[in-house]
């Protein structure tokens, strides 16, 4: 099995030790060990009822909010650290012309659950 593409991105994923022993050794790693290496975040019992969890963590959340947050952590990653954090300054600033940036601020302020424009 060619472990050169896999290793571009376990490279990237994980320390280097423990992605050259995935790849030249091929052995299955225990869920515990994937944790402790940062290769997933979480080990849960019941998959099904933790995915409905999180699913719905995120679906609470303003959609186009969470979109904007996700294109901006998968571009800034790709750019050196001071540009990345110019970037996420500039996208964190932009946030609050959203009428759910808005919201969600002034939410917080007053300590009270946002309702965002997809909810209305």
């Amino acid at each position: 099995v060619s472990t050169q593409s896999t290793g571009v991105q376990l490279g990237r994923a994980v320390n280097r030790k423990l992605a050259m022993d995935m790849l030249l050794t091929g052995e299955a790693i225990s869920a515990e060990r994937a944790l402790a290496g940062g290769l997933v975040s979480r080990v849960v019992d019941d998959i099904e009822s933790e995915t409905d969890r999180i699913a719905g963590l995120i679906a609470s959340k303003s959609s186009p909010v969470v979109q904007l947050g996700m294109r901006n952590f998968n571009s800034q990653m790709r750019r050196p650290l001071v540009d990345a954090a110019e970037q996420s300054a500039e996208v964190m600033v932009g946030n609050l012309d959203h009428p759910d940036g808005g919201e969600g601020l002034a939410a917080f302020l007053a300590k009270r659950h946002p309702t965002w424009i997809q909810d209305k």
